[in-house]
């Protein structure tokens, strides 16, 4: 194949469709947006679209090629490519086979998580002038806040630089739990997001009390959850931060209960601190796919309700603490 101008590198908020795209770097978050983003824009040009996902490192013979078969799709087809920094022989083989001839009606996203296994891929993607759309590592403090003030003003959102930062300190360094924060205000406050939305929905207080109650919850412990709760209520504390705390709460319990069955590592694969992983892990032993799950929903629900969903916000508080800390007490 004639080599071609390799295309510049983008950031992950630039991705866009195209036969071959390549989504690198180590941030999950960050790729899981540019892959989201270039489905969504597909979607809104067909009325249909299919979307097949295979893994890199399971990858088995023909695969790519059957994935992308005009005869497979009645429809446009998307295929995400995942894990292709534990790529095995066999979809090496494949892809460099493909970038070669790739099929202009499909688009194939394939994601890169970094590392050197591939280099050979990531070079015919290169020369054949694949754009690539990087998701670098969100690490350092400044990284983090950089991060959230984008999510803001992506969304055309006013936040001042020190809401933010309080938004930041009072969430961590969880890139997901982040993001997930910058929406959630975003969606539950009406104009300036400022430091006064921070504190109600994460501020220090409301954060220790929300999180009490989410540890009393997820350990079975009804009597003291409820109790923690009601003070709470009484003292003044929304109920939208106390659900969002037991939220928070079950998907770490998630993630590294499915990081178990992917034979993953929640620290190196899913950016997690060791201690949040270890004591998720001693909470796991409480619960199973299916109460987990449940609770999920239960929460899920509550959350609904609170914020408009039902008339008594108190009331469907105390029930989700009493619903999550049975499935957790058996």
């Amino acid at each position: 194949m004639a080599a071609r101008n390799s295309a510049p590198d983008a950031t992950w908020f630039k991705a866009a469709p195209a036969p071959l795209v390549l989504v690198s770097g180590p941030e999950s978050v960050l790729g899981e947006r540019a892959i989201e983003r270039i489905v969504q824009q597909v979607k809104k040009r067909e009325d249909s679209v299919t979307v097949t996902r295979l893994d890199a490192g399971a990858y088995s013979r023909g695969a790519l090629m059957s994935a992308t078969s005009p005869s497979l799709f009645a429809e446009p087809g998307i295929v995400v490519v995942e894990g292709a920094e534990a790529m095995n022989d066999e979809f090496l083989a494949d892809s460099l086979a493909y970038v070669a001839a790739p099929d202009p009606s499909v688009v194939v996203v394939i994601r890169h998580g970094g590392g050197v296994r591939g280099k050979k891929l990531l070079d015919a993607l290169k020369t054949a002038g694949t754009p690539q759309y990087t998701c670098p590592a969100i690490k350092k403090d400044a990284e983090l806040v950089d991060f959230a003030m984008g999510e803001f003003e992506r969304a055309k959102r006013p936040a001042p630089a020190r809401a933010v930062r309080a938004l930041v300190d009072a969430i961590g360094s969880d890139v997901a739990e982040l993001a997930a924060a910058c929406a959630q205000l975003m969606s539950d406050v009406d104009g300036t997001i400022d430091e006064a939305a921070v504190t109600k929905y994460y501020g220090t207080r409301v954060n220790a009390t929300g999180f009490a109650v989410a540890d009393a919850a997820i350990s079975g412990k009804t009597g003291e959850a409820l109790a923690l709760v009601r003070h709470a209520v009484s003292t003044g504390t929304d109920p939208v931060p106390l659900v969002a705390a037991l939220a928070l709460k079950l998907r770490t319990l998630a993630k590294v209960g499915a990081a178990r069955g992917r034979g993953l590592d929640p620290v190196r694969d899913m950016k997690m601190a060791p201690w949040q992983v270890d004591r998720a892990r001693r909470e796991l032993q409480r619960w199973n796919a299916n109460t987990l799950a449940e609770a999920i929903e239960q929460v899920a629900q509550a959350d609904a309700d609170i914020k408009g969903g039902g008339r008594a916000p108190s009331f469907a508080l105390e029930r989700v603490v009493r619903r999550v800390a049975g499935l957790a007490a058996g």
